[in-house]
């Protein structure tokens, strides 16, 4: 298949002038086929722009921002929030800024009641219920007694208010403790820092932060302890990642003394984008000369709320935004009510049933009224209506109101009496059932987590059942589907595959009687030593070395010393901004090349025992259209080299091809191998630099980073200039761990009809990467790739993506099979960024982005912020009735646990945030298969089915006009056993076949059509309950207590017989309540007929002497069931289900009458 590459073209000018956006690019919508892929693309790791991040910085005096926004236009007054430093007054005149307190609760006192009764009225029995409570306070319609009548709502109202406050109350106590932190605040008059509460930091305040402390508000850095203003921060409750970013203060005002700073600061307007910030700021110097132009200010000179000071002493910034105004507070949307969709989709079957009601009430009220004008004249001497009231002398009416009210009265009292065909007891019912599902998932040992000793946490109990339904799941990357561990595998220097390491690296350096150790043991290639040793020619060992010093040099790690029991000897814990960059220095610390010490300027390495300062003189960072990173390093000797790594299909169109032809080659080959492993891979260049060539970079590089408007975009270009003619050094190989069983559980769930999405704040290329070792991508997809700056651009690439995925989707391809269909179809894979998704989302786009991401089987969103998350799953929400479910681990996922319909967080390694806001909580992504196919499988057709009988029950009841009684005792445990413990097939079976799950998200168990049908079944048995006896006994003179022992002894056995036909895995338990039921139904019967003063004593055993009795009641079994036991086995028969013929393999295989060990399902192979 044919590669396609459309490049829209973009509006530069709008594309500058939009806020919260990187500046101009090119608009891009690759495809990438697999015959592409084949002939020259290999999996590599292309290293993502850093979208909104931080400056490419030079450790010289003069350090350059590459930040992406930093540099992108000056802001418009009426788009500018003024920050006048160390003036909060002033900053606070023009407009009310909020303070720095957050409130993350749902209520407060006064909104608690309303707010809370509004959301569970939105269950539509409630309202139902509601109405028949205030019926029954009327007392002409006084059926039961006030009270007993409001008693079971209220009860489930209480219950449930309590608990959701409770909820609420738990996050108040949170925000308090949040708020009430101390920071250290400048006060303006006395010139010194004062510990404040963080709810009363004002904007324009200046805050010190001292280190491992966490940042109060967004602020701009002023000064650091760093004599250059650098900063590291975590920024894990922002986006994921746990490792080091750098930040810095600028030179014109880390050079001021902070109590002395003022000046202003015009920013953009507070919003979610958490990887960009726009902004210039006018320095007062203490001379009271004002700076001669505006300094301009990008994402590395902010740090936001959330984030934590590392290997830093202090630093000093002033608040630009606070409290509701953080990104960190605008990506937190609020804690949503979920409610199950059995639960919905009930509110359809009571309104259903409520017009049946009211159909059945009107014929009552009806047939009354038209008994009335017929007794009109003997109304005064019926023997059980009285018109006339006779206990006191004078005679008065006795409760009659006149023929039409009496009408109203009947139709009314009828909606009382026949209240329970829509159940309050049903709530009740699937309460407990809910907490016995809860019981055994917390309990079931396939989902306890070996490593961290976890089990399963339940933490919602009334959205069990939407485990069965789910068709999409939105995953985090880092954490969730790794386990963030990248791990150096492979190397190929100058052509020599060296992958074959084997011996524990034991370099140490020893400098004034300290050693110091690498955290993280790399295991080596003894051959691949040797030549860095000269055991194979002096040529062989300098270009190794320049492999592993360019390893050791070309990254932005921070080496942090960790105390150990012995003094003596230290660990280096190696902290950076990617993961790859940790073991590419791990490694090359393994084999010689330690780095000991980074500052603003220069590094140190210890080279082989010896210990030797290398000058950072410029430094490019990683950005998308270059997909490199270079370093320029002086060297001891004084010589000059540009050290280059980059992904190997932009390394090598600039790596000299004139000469070392075969080593390329070599190279090439090795690169395949690797990324046939699914390593990420890496390719290493180097270039020495003459005088010349060095002070015409030199002089490109600091015009560029002076530079106020496009500084970043000239940056790019003085990279894209001196990145060329480069000597290839090598390249590697790096395995990113995945969390166990990550891959067999995305095909599992694949296999089930599940879509899985992955949702990261990480690189495109590096998730892509990724999405490849964890199965999720594979070489047969082509991939669509989304990478747009301006709305435009995006409706451009979107129309194209669409009509190249119908296109793709439409034609066959004989070369592969898309898995979940029958047909042959090329598999499609959306990529897009988060600088798309600014345009996109709540924009009239969101359909375009839809249609193409509903087309394809796989889709990828990086460098997303944590409210884009949380966008991508409105957009299916909003969109489809397919259920979702967003499952991650870090604080930045919280907004999309909280929008999905089902919310998982991992109890990982980031902290708790995710387990706090979801609705369930494990420990491996793994867990997943389980608990969807298993316990999803069961819960949804556990409930389903109950629900199901509930109203086929309590609809029995009706049209036969029983007391309440049968409903609540006779005949409601043993729905509750079976809601808790049935089981329609084993686990080993669901696991087998996941397509079994497709039943929950097909609603095969409950849906309007089983509805209509159960109803009209419940019609039949009820009329042959009824039927049978009036014929039998019409003609005779039996009493009314007798006939109504019969009739409730046969309609108890019919429902229990009907359950029991019902039941898939029997046991003691299910026997004991089914049938104990219908024996304690006998027995009160026999105890109420055994009470002298009721008036059917002893009626039970004059009926139950005669023969015409037990006739009746095998008669009544037989007429009931025959027409569902007709049904039912004909319909297992001649279209049986995927389930029904998995049970039939379970009997086979259990009574050993098959000899294969699979038989063919009569769906799977189509789906």
């Amino acid at each position: 298949m044919a590669s396609h590459s459309v490049n829209p073209p973009e509006d530069s000018a709008a594309a500058e002038a939009a806020p919260n956006t990187v500046p101009p690019r090119r608009g891009s919508l690759s495809f990438r086929s697999r015959a592409e892929r084949s002939s020259s693309e290999t999996l590599s790791v292309e290293i993502m722009e850093r979208s909104r991040s931080r400056p490419m910085a030079s450790y010289a005096s003069k350090r350059s921002d590459s930040d992406k926004l930093g540099s992108q236009r000056e802001i418009d007054d009426d788009e500018a929030r003024f920050v006048y430093i160390n003036d909060p007054e002033r900053s606070n005149l023009a407009a009310r800024l909020p303070n720095n307190a957050i409130k993350t609760t749902k209520y407060t006192i006064l909104t608690f009641l309303p707010r809370n009764l509004f959301e569970q009225f939105h269950r539509v029995a409630y309202i139902y219920f509601l109405i028949l409570a205030g019926l029954n306070q009327v007392p002409q319609l006084g059926v039961f007694s006030p009270a007993a009548s409001i008693l079971p709502l209220a009860f489930v109202l209480g219950v449930t208010a309590v608990k959701d406050g409770y909820e609420d109350w738990r996050r108040s106590r949170s925000d308090r403790n949040e708020n009430n932190r101390v920071a250290l605040v400048l006060v303006p008059g006395d010139r010194e820092f004062r510990p404040t509460p963080w709810k009363y930091v004002r904007v324009g305040e200046v805050i010190k932060v001292a280190a491992d402390e966490s940042i109060p508000c967004d602020m701009v850095l002023l000064a650091t302890s760093d004599p250059a203003g650098v900063a590291y921060v975590q920024t894990i409750n922002l986006d994921g990642e746990s490792n080091l970013k750098t930040r810095y203060a600028k030179q014109e005002m880390q050079s001021t003394a902070p109590e002395a700073l003022s000046g202003l600061i015009r920013c953009e307007k507070p919003n979610r984008n958490i990887y960009g910030f726009l902004a210039s700021v006018n320095v007062d110097f203490p001379t009271g000369t004002a700076a001669t132009k505006p300094v301009s200010l990008g994402q590395s000179n902010i740090i936001l709320r959330g984030c934590e000071l590392k290997n830093t002493s202090w630093v000093v910034g002033v608040a630009v935004y606070t409290g509701q105004d953080t990104k960190v507070m605008l990506n937190s949307s609020g804690a949503p009510s979920k409610r199950s969709r059995l639960e919905s989709q009930m509110n359809r079957e009571v309104i259903l049933l409520a017009a049946t009601l009211f159909a059945l009430c009107s014929i009552v009220a009806i047939l009354a009224g038209v008994w009335l004008v017929d007794h009109r004249h003997e109304l005064d001497t019926l023997p059980y209506y009285r018109k006339q009231d006779l206990s006191e002398p004078q005679v008065g009416k006795y409760n009659y109101y006149g023929i039409g009210a009496e009408t109203v009265f009947a139709f009314l009292m009828s909606v009382i009496l026949f209240q329970v065909m829509i159940p309050i007891a049903l709530y009740i019912s699937m309460e407990l059932v809910r907490l016995g599902q809860a019981f055994f998932m917390i309990q079931d040992k396939n989902m306890f987590d070996e490593a961290t000793k976890t089990r399963f946490q339940c933490r919602a109990l009334n959205i069990n059942e939407d485990l069965g339904q789910i068709k999409y799941v939105f995953s985090d990357k880092t954490g969730t589907l790794t386990e963030n561990k990248m791990e150096f595998r492979c190397a190929s220097v100058r052509g020599v595959d060296y992958s074959h390491g084997e011996e524990e690296s034991l370099f140490s350096s020893v400098s004034s009687g300290e050693t110091r150790k690498p955290k993280t043991s790399v295991k080596i290639d003894p051959e691949l030593m040797d030549a860095i040793k000269g055991g194979q020619g002096i040529e062989k060992a300098n270009l190794a070395r320049d492999f592993f010093l360019a390893l050791a040099t070309c990254n932005t790690v921070v080496p942090i010393l960790v105390e150990t029991p012995d003094p003596s000897v230290k660990l280096i814990d190696y902290q950076g901004e990617s993961p790859d960059e940790q073991a590419l220095v791990y490694a090359a610390a393994a084999y010689g090349f330690m780095l000991v010490e980074r500052t603003s300027g220069h590094i140190v390495v210890d080279v082989l025992g010896e210990r030797q300062r290398f000058n950072v003189l410029g430094l490019h960072e990683f950005d998308s259209d270059r997909k490199r990173m270079s370093v320029v390093i002086g060297f001891p000797d004084k010589t000059i080299k540009l050290f280059v790594k980059g992904a190997d299909n932009s390394m090598f169109g600039v790596i000299r091809k004139n000469i070392d032809l075969d080593i390329i080659r070599e190279t090439e080959t090795n690169l395949h191998a690797y990324s046939s492993m699914g390593l990420r891979t890496l390719v290493i260049g180097m270039r020495e630099f003459s005088i010349d060539v060095f002070e015409e970079w030199h002089s490109a590089y600091e015009k560029a980073s002076q530079s106020l408007i496009g500084r970043a975009k000239l940056l790019r270009a003085v990279a894209a200039n001196v990145e060329r003619d480069l000597n290839i050094l090598g390249a590697s190989g790096i395995e990113d761990k995945l969390q166990q069983g990550v891959p067999e559980a995305i095909e599992s769930l694949r296999q089930a009809g599940i879509k899985v999405w992955v949702l990261t704040g990480d690189k495109q290329e590096t998730a892509i990467s990724i999405g490849f070792s964890c199965k999720l991508l594979t070489r047969e997809m082509t991939q669509i790739v989304i990478n747009s700056n301006s709305k435009e651009a995006c409706r451009k690439s979107l129309q194209d993506a669409a009509s190249t995925a119908r296109r793709l989707k439409a034609a066959p391809d004989s070369e592969s099979t898309f898995s979940g269909t029958g047909s042959m179809q090329t598999p499609l894979a959306l990529i897009i960024d988060g600088t798309s998704l600014v345009h996109i989302l709540d924009t009239e786009l969101e359909d375009e982005l839809f249609e193409v991401a509903t087309v394809c089987d796989v889709v990828l969103c990086c460098r997303v912020a944590p409210m884009q998350k949380a966008g991508i799953v409105t957009l299916i929400k909003n969109r489809t009735d397919d259920m979702t479910l967003a499952i991650g681990d870090g604080a930045n996922d919280v907004s999309m646990i909280q929008m999905a319909d089902v919310g998982i967080g991992i109890s990982g390694q980031e902290g708790r945030q995710a387990v706090m806001a979801s609705d369930f909580a494990m420990g491996q992504f793994r867990f997943l298969v389980p608990l969807l196919l298993v316990h999803g499988h069961w819960n949804y057709q556990r409930m389903a089915y109950m629900i199901m009988y509930n109203f086929y029950r309590n609809s029995v009841f009706v049209f036969l006009l029983f007391c309440v009684l049968y409903s609540v005792i006779y005949t409601a445990l043993p729905t509750i056993i079976v809601g808790v413990l049935d089981k329609d097939v084993s686990r080993k079976t669901l696991l087998k076949y996941p397509k079994l799950y497709r039943a929950g998200q097909n609603n095969e168990r409950y849906n309007l059509k089983l509805f209509v049908l159960t109803m009209m079944d419940s019609l039949w048995q009820s009329l042959t309950v009824f039927y049978i006896p009036y014929l039998a006994y019409r003609r005779s003179t039996i009493d009314g207590p007798s006939l109504g022992d019969l009739l409730i002894l046969a309609v108890v056995l019919v429902v229990n017989i009907h359950l029991a036909m019902d039941v898939f895995q029997w046991n003691w338990i299910t026997h004991a309540s089914l049938w104990g039921c219908i024996v304690a139904t006998i027995i009160c019967v026999i105890i109420i007929d055994c009470i002298w003063m009721f008036p059917g004593y002893w009626a039970i055993f004059h009926i139950m002497g005669t023969r015409l009795f037990w006739a009746c009641l095998f008669g009544i079994l037989v007429a009931s069931m025959v027409p569902r036991f007709t049904t039912k086995a004909l319909t297992e028969y001649l279209m049986p289900s995927d389930v029904q013929l998995a049970r039939e393999l379970e009997k086979s295989e259990e009574t050993n009458l098959s000899n294969s060990s699979e038989i063919p399902l009569s769906t799977f192979s189509q789906l």
